[in-house]
Formats: C-alpha cells, sequence, structure tokens
C-alpha cells in the first residue's frame, strides 16, 4: 500500500478496534486512522497498543466537536472542550497527524454568527493542539449534515478554518463538484493537513453513498493531480462507507481503493 494512504476506521463502521485491528493487519497500510468517540468507549490504551503493534503512522483523528447546535451560552462550551482537550492528548501520544473536526450545526442562526460562536468556542482548543503540535482542522461535508456542522463548500470551509485559526481537511467526496474547484483548492493548500478520498456514482441519492475511488464519476485523478502539483505534501485518507462498500465487503473496498489512489500517486511521482 502507498505509503501516503492510510485507511481510517469509517470504512470498518460499525465494527470494533479488535475488528479492525485484523482488517489493518490483512490489509497492511503503513497508516491508519481512528474515530475519537470510539477511542474513548473502547480505551485508549486499546487503540495505542493496536498503532503500536502494526507500526503504524496515526494520520488523523476523527472527532465531532458537538454533534448539535453550537450552544451560545459559554458554559455549555465546557464539555465540548474537555472532549476535544482530551482528543489532543490522545492525538499527541499516539503521535497523529492531525485531528479533524465536524463543528456543531448553526441551529436558526445565521451562519456568519454560528462561525463566530464556533470559532470562540474552540478557541482554546486551537492554543492547545499547536502547542501540542496537532493540526486542528475542519472538513467539508454534505448540507443534509447542517444539522451538526457549519461548512459545506471548500470555499465556506477556508473561510471558518481561516477565522477560528485552525487548518483544513479537504473532503473530496463533499467538495468534488464545486465552480472553480481548482482556484479554490490553491487558497485552500497553505493551511489544508489532509485530504479525504471517496467516490460517487452519478444518480446515486441517498447517503452514505460512497463508491471505491475509481468505480464513480468523480475526476479524482485530475483533482489529485492539482493537490500534488500545488504542494500538498501530507496524507490521504480513505473513508468509505454505504451500501456499495457494504454490499462488497469492507476489506476488500479499502484494498481497491488503496490501490487505486496509490496509482494514482505513484503516477504523479510522489
Amino acid at each position: 500500500m502507498h505509503e501516503r494512504v492510510s485507511v481510517n476506521s469509517l470504512c470498518f463502521m460499525g465494527t470494533s478496534l479488535d475488528d479492525q485491528e485484523g482488517y489493518w493487519r490483512e490489509l497492511e497500510p503503513k497508516r491508519i486512522s481512528f474515530v475519537s468517540l470510539q477511542v474513548f468507549q473502547e480505551g485508549e490504551d486499546k487503540a495505542c497498543a493496536i498503532a503500536e503493534s502494526g507500526n503504524y503512522r496515526v494520520e488523523t483523528i476523527s472527532h465531532p466537536f458537538h454533534m448539535e447546535a453550537l450552544p451560545q451560552n459559554e458554559e455549555e462550551w465546557k464539555p465540548l472542550r474537555e472532549s476535544l482537550s482530551r482528543c489532543i492528548r490522545f492525538a499527541k501520544s499516539v503521535g497523529a497527524q492531525s485531528i479533524y473536526m465536524v463543528t456543531g450545526g448553526r441551529g436558526r442562526r445565521r451562519w456568519e454568527e454560528a462561525a463566530e460562536i464556533f470559532s470562540a468556542a474552540v478557541a482554546p482548543g486551537a492554543a492547545e493542539a499547536k502547542e501540542a503540535g496537532i493540526p486542528l482542522l475542519i472538513e467539508t461535508a454534505p448540507f443534509v449534515y447542517a444539522g451538526n456542522h457549519l461548512v459545506h463548500s471548500l470555499r465556506d470551509t477556508v473561510t471558518l478554518a481561516e477565522m477560528a485559526g485552525i487548518g483544513v481537511c479537504i473532503d473530496l467526496f463533499s467538495t468534488w463538484a464545486e465552480a472553480g474547484l481548482k482556484e479554490v483548492i490553491e487558497r485552500a493548500l497553505p493551511i489544508t493537513r489532509l485530504v479525504q478520498v471517496g467516490d460517487y456514482v452519478f444518480g446515486d441519492k441517498s447517503l452514505p453513498m460512497r463508491a471505491v475511488p475509481g468505480d464513480g464519476d468523480i475526476p479524482l485523478a485530475m483533482i489529485i493531480e492539482w493537490i500534488v502539483k500545488g504542494g500538498y505534501a501530507d496524507g490521504f485518507d480513505l473513508e468509505l462507507l454505504g451500501p456499495r462498500i457494504d454490499q462488497e465487503g469492507h476489506v476488500q473496498a479499502a484494498r481497491r481503493a488503496a490501490d487505486y489512489v496509490g496509482n494514482i500517486l505513484d503516477k504523479l511521482g510522489t
């Protein structure tokens, strides 16, 4: 498997860390990624042991800063901040390269107001992550997740990241259809520390509906070339979920995805 490709726990949604350890051993990636809530539930020590036993580089930790509308009362930010702080400590303990987040939703507020609330609420965590040397990122997500996330285009993701003083995860599944994508990627790259790869098949209409990269209609090779030639030097994280992945089998889908993305990277000489 290509050194820059990571296999995220989300490729094996609904399975235990013990099961995922077996899947990773079968796939033999150089990099893996965890989900914070699962790690907190099953144990940081177990996750650390998995990373050490496989000699894996931990690419990223998926962490939900909040899963509902952002609270405006600062007292209600305390548990959100504590959970993020715990995630930062775990990320440092396993040498993770980043943490990427969903932000919490806007509720009935204007986007700008919700963005200001998120920026203020996350500020101590952003400072802690910077001191720990762990890039803190936000990802782009489809608008159907507006109940727990603020940014649904790469432009808005960059705008909010700049407001909050944090970085960006470019999720190609969620951004590929934007106008002027090459130009907005160029804007995002200086603060991008993670790229997530999935594919989409025209006609699919029910989320989650990701396809194995190469099976769908996203021009992934072209977009990845823009990103690599733009100077991006970090990892490409596989996030595969939905009926197509379930039908094929998670391990086989992840293997084919890694081969496809790895071949693109090899052709680009990286």
